[in-house]
């Protein structure tokens, strides 16, 4: 009898027809019953004759499934078993109470992001360097685009495209068509309505690959970014599109859907586009994975019940993670920052930061209970640059060096993350357990003092709970435990940015 473990992929494929448009004409759908849930999920055509369909057990035991359609392969029954999972797998992660994540296995998710808009449509050796720069870093979320994206630094075809066709000849573009959100999309032969297998599948191969790692991809399934026409499909061809995704990608314990990547400049979409998909996503996605949607300008309400938590991009030049807090009681949902600005050094302003400062940003979020996440944008030297933020490759900067310790902080959270909490500390940020019982002492705090320099700070909670003391120097790596104590006490520190002092309740 097969065999998956539990939040594993289990498929099932058949051989059908393969005349005339088996994406559109044809259907496959499988029902998979166990002794705690019973899951009927939309199958999919591979190409070549191949249908095929995907589930994800949330339960050990023994499992049977029914497959059927029209797809003209007729029907088929079968039996397996889920087995515990291995080592590293805890399951998809889902929202934790109001503003954090958890895997299901309830083991906390504190997610540190990083953004490569296409690095899966690179070669195969930079598929590898970024593969490694991954295995390196302490990255746990990475986001990326499914289709194809034009922007500057990347004005190169793909590896492959989404549907079968051709592209314009790369000869008649005009300086018109690499313009910055306008593009002309005449000259394109892409059908929308008949998919590129292959494309799909190195996709997924990809996604397989980050769960490898324990890293989320963050799909982002449509952008504006575009000169082949897929940001201006119809309702149906878009509609086709997401159920395609779905039946493809939804069984991949580690996806996450991101309707779009700045989804207020699409030419052709309206809110009513947006709330449908939305909805598309909810009934078709049996196992519920977390759904976003990312802004440019203008915020989404967020407060949408299809939303499970907030992708956002900076709307300030300079205040980003400062306005965490706000964002926490306007939407209610955990607070991704999924753009802040990146680190690099190209022209345009969002793309310069200096390391300190994406430091400096990442810290400031977390620690009033948000989530940040990570960009580079260094310019190589040549004709064909490479920059992390869109093509992957190795990572140059240093900003990433430090979220190491930054998630070992955050994973010695007690609960399920942080909350901001006002110490009437003008100069500092301090953290709390999220939704700890009352109590007029806290057990954990954790106080982040950005750019400000004190050379020391007196801390006082009640005269007797003891304390453990840690001070954390954020940008050089460094912790020292500097012992225990009670009552009025004070702790030294060396007048420099970046520090952080962890105060930990010893009993």
């Amino acid at each position: 009898m097969d065999t998956v473990e539990r939040w594993g992929l289990f498929e099932v494929s058949a051989e059908g027809a393969s005349s005339g448009n088996p994406f559109v004409e044809r259907h496959i759908q499988a029902t998979f019953e166990g002794a705690h849930e019973r899951v009927t999920v939309e199958g999919f055509y591979d190409g070549d004759g191949v249908y095929r369909a995907r589930f994800m057990p949330s339960y050990e035991g023994e499992y049977r499934y029914v497959l059927d359609g029209d797809y003209g392969g007729g029907r088929r029954e079968g039996r397996f078993t889920v087995t515990p999972p291995r080592a590293g797998n805890h399951g998809p992660v889902r929202v934790a109470g109001t503003w954090h994540f958890a895997y299901a296995d309830g083991t906390p998710y504190h997610s540190i992001g990083t953004t490569c808009y296409v690095w899966e449509l690179q070669s195969d050796a930079r598929i590898a360097e970024t593969l490694q720069s991954l295995r390196e870093s302490a990255f746990n979320k990475l986001r990326f685009c499914v289709f194809p994206k034009h922007y500057d630094y990347n004005l190169s075809e793909p590896r492959s495209y989404p549907y079968e066709g051709t592209p314009m000849d790369s000869s008649v573009l005009t300086r018109e068509n690499f313009g910055e959100y306008t593009f002309k999309t005449e000259g394109n032969h892409f059908d929308y309505t008949r998919f590129n297998p292959a494309h799909f599948r190195h996709v997924e191969r990809c996604i397989g690959e980050l769960q490898k790692l324990g890293i989320e991809a963050d799909l982002i399934l449509l952008h504006p970014y575009d000169r082949w026409g897929f940001c201006s499909m119809t309702k149906e061809q878009d509609d086709l599109y997401f159920r395609y995704a779905v039946a493809r990608f939804a069984a991949y314990r580690n996806v996450w859907w991101s309707l779009a990547n700045e989804y207020d400049l699409f030419p052709t979409k309206d809110l009513t586009d947006w709330e449908r998909l939305g909805r598309l996503l909810v009934e078709r996605d049996p196992y519920g994975h977390l759904r976003s949607i990312h802004n440019c300008i203008a915020f989404y309400d967020h407060t949408r019940p299809w939303i499970t938590h907030c992708s956002i991009q900076r709307q300030d030049l300079y205040k980003t993670a400062e306005l965490v807090n706000e964002w926490r009681e306007r939407f209610r949902k955990p607070v991704v920052l999924d753009e802040i600005a990146y680190e690099g050094n190209i022209q345009h302003g969002w793309g310069n930061l200096s390391p300190q400062e994406m430091t400096r940003r990442f810290w400031e979020a977390a620690c009033r209970g948000g989530y940040p996440g990570h960009g580079e944008t260094y310019l190589d030297e040549g004709d064909n640059p490479a920059l992390w933020w869109s093509h992957g490759c190795k990572l140059r900067g240093e900003s990433w060096k430090r979220f190491r310790l930054l998630s070992d902080i955050l994973k010695q959270t007690p609960g399920p993350g942080l909350a901001p909490y006002d110490r009437c500390g003008w100069d500092e940020v301090c953290a709390v357990p999220e939704n700890e019982p009352f109590q007029p002492v806290k057990s954990y705090y954790l106080y982040y003092y950005s750019f400000m320099r004190p050379s020391f700070r007196e801390f006082y909670f009640d005269d007797t709970t003891p304390f453990e003391v840690r001070v954390i120097d954020t940008w050089e790596m460094t912790v020292e435990d500097r012992g225990v104590f009670s009552g009025r006490f004070r702790v030294e520190l060396p007048g420099k940015e970046y520090m952080a002092i962890q105060i930990r309740r010893a009993d």
